[in-house]
């Protein structure tokens, strides 16, 4: 029996049930695609956040450690408790300034989910034109389909 017999075969009722199986089946296979692409990029934008996050707490930390070694060795001006504080302030901003790179390094890799986006747009283009009633564009904006309301 070849598919056109098929088709011919099934009654209205049943090529209705396929038609809403297989769009249902389409739609849940596109929420699929689109949560493992975004799964991915989320995955990257949580570390460069995390990096980004700990990098603000170093410097955080860095701030009042750096104030205290600038106030100690001006006063001191020689190699003393100031230097170990200015020693301790700039590793703290070595570590930072290290996070932060490896943030922006993660925030450039996330892209948008192209291939969703593409599957989208054929699905969308592939479902606007099927017969045997294409919806026209101006039909979306009537003009008879005003609400009217009353001054109550």
């Amino acid at each position: 029996m070849s598919t056109a017999d098929d088709g011919a075969s099934r009654s209205l009722g049943q090529l209705v049930a396929a038609a809403t199986a297989d769009l249902s089946a389409l739609v849940h296979d596109e929420i699929a695609l689109a949560k493992a692409e975004l799964r991915q990029d989320a995955k990257r934008a949580g570390i460069g956040g995390g990096a980004i996050a700990g990098a603000g707490v170093l410097a955080l930390f860095a701030l009042p450690v750096l104030s205290f070694a600038a106030a100690y060795g001006i006063h001191n001006l020689g190699l003393g408790l100031a230097w170990s504080f200015l020693i301790v302030g700039g590793a703290f901003l070595v570590v930072a300034a290290i996070l932060g790179l490896l943030a922006v390094a993660k925030f450039k890799k996330i892209k948008p989910p192209e291939k969703s986006i593409a599957s989208a747009k054929e699905t969308a283009a592939v479902l606007g034109s099927v017969k045997p009633h294409p919806r026209p564009a101006v039909e979306a904006t009537r003009t008879g389909s005003s609400v009217t309301r009353s001054a109550v």
